[in-house]
């Protein structure tokens, strides 16, 4: 009997220390449970208008989650249940992680916000600018085949810098003919970063450091990506998991999906316009590409923990990644929404977008609110000034659902 009883002691400890935090009535911090509901209501409508297969939603306030969920399906021509485990990929809800880590090496004094990039790929030493031309009429120094951008270059006013490719002001393969020039130097199967990223200084910038604001969708990230790896001397997912995952107990968090875990990855769709389809973009076999643009897989457990770091200041669970002041400067906003390129309300900050002005943006986000999203449809913000992390997982794009996701969380705060 005795054993039994340790046993049962022992099981509530490790479910109890696999979730990011301690579970809270949402009364005990200041949710409302009737307005929680609209979450689940939320989901129910999407799923039943074949919007999404299912979804994983979470919700953290005072360090205590008050809402975690799964609906629907992971998995339709299975029929198989989303389970609260399940793994997502995350797509460009890798960068906020590469944020991170850029930033313990600036702390470390390891790297400057100021430092061209060229310090640590000096390939990057003299890039050139791409200056669009017509395309009929005039060819142009560098003039691209017939049915791409015609243009010329210039040489870059000055070096892209670290703080540039956390903003995206860098112009590095952010649209246009960066990014059609980038397309033909593509990577090749078994490249590393090492291998590949040095060839991008070859590639023109979409526009001249600093003047305008556009999204770098890999190209930027993976470079710090590799900037890590130089600074650090480890590949980048050997320090992600030794410095930020195994700190925080993120233990399904990876570039690569074993083989134990392929049981619970989420089936990747696409809407089309009377059904759900299989996205070609489905998990790939093993990668030694470790891109911090877009290259991680996740658990709704494991990135809200890395989310109640960033809103507890730097720490989870006597874990400390960062200080505090870093914290607050990784939700400044460093490209204001001021800058051309960028929409009114909305700033970005080191790897995060920021709200700056909720009523300009027309969102229920509080001031200050910063996170970001992936393209397969997963969203995270946290709210220092609500004590609040805000995370959705699902596996369709769907842009309309998470403004309302927002909407639905922000507006169950009672007190």
């Amino acid at each position: 009997m005795k054993r039994i009883v340790l046993l049962l002691v022992l099981l509530a400890f490790v479910f109890t220390t696999n979730l990011p935090a301690q579970t809270a009535k949402p009364e005990e911090v200041g949710l409302s449970a009737e307005r929680l509901q609209r979450i689940h209501n939320l989901i129910e409508r999407r799923i039943e208008t074949r919007d999404i297969s299912g979804a994983v939603t979470l919700v953290v306030r005072k360090g205590k989650v008050a809402h975690l969920e799964a609906q629907g399906l992971m998995d339709i021509e299975t029929n198989k249940p989303m389970t609260k485990d399940a793994i997502f990929r995350i797509a460009s809800m890798t960068k906020p992680v590469i944020g991170v880590a850029i930033l313990m090496m600036i702390e470390e004094g390891k790297v400057r916000l100021t430092d061209p990039v060229s310090r640590f790929i000096p390939e990057f030493k003299q890039l050139k600018v791409a200056v669009e031309q017509p395309s009929q009429g005039q060819g142009g120094r560098g003039a691209a085949p017939a049915g791409s951008p015609s243009f010329y270059t210039v040489p870059a006013e000055r070096e892209i810098t670290i703080r540039d490719l956390l903003s995206h002001t860098s112009g590095l393969v952010s649209g246009g003919v960066s990014a059609s020039e980038a397309a033909k130097i593509q990577r090749k199967p078994g490249e590393t970063l090492a291998d590949y990223l040095p060839r991008l200084g070859q590639v023109p910038l979409a526009f001249q450091p600093g003047s305008r604001w556009a999204y770098s969708p890999g190209a930027g990230f993976d470079t710090l990506g590799r900037v890590v790896e130089i600074v650090s001397g480890q590949n980048l997912d050997q320090f992600l998991k030794q410095r930020i995952f195994e700190p925080l107990g993120m233990k399904d968090t990876f570039f690569n999906i074993g083989e134990p875990q392929k049981a619970r990855t989420v089936t990747m769709y696409q809407k089309t316009a009377n059904a759900l389809q299989k996205s070609p973009n489905q998990p790939a076999g093993p990668t030694t590409y470790f891109s911090g643009g877009g290259g991680l897989s996740s658990t709704a457990d494991d990135y809200a923990r890395f989310a109640m770091m960033l809103v507890n200041g730097g720490q989870l669970n006597g874990k400390r990644l960062l200080s505090p002041r870093i914290v607050e400067l990784m939700g400044s906003p460093f490209a204001s929404d001021t800058l051309p390129g960028r929409a009114r309300g909305e700033a970005w900050g080191l790897s995060v977008r920021v709200i700056t002005d909720a009523v300009a943006r027309n969102v229920a986000l509080s001031n200050g609110s910063f996170g970001w999203q992936g393209a397969f449809g997963t969203h995270f913000w946290v709210d220092p000034k609500e004590k609040l992390v805000g995370l959705l997982m699902v596996q369709t794009s769907n842009q309309e659902m998470i403004r309302d996701f927002e909407t639905a969380v922000m507006q169950s705060i009672v007190e």
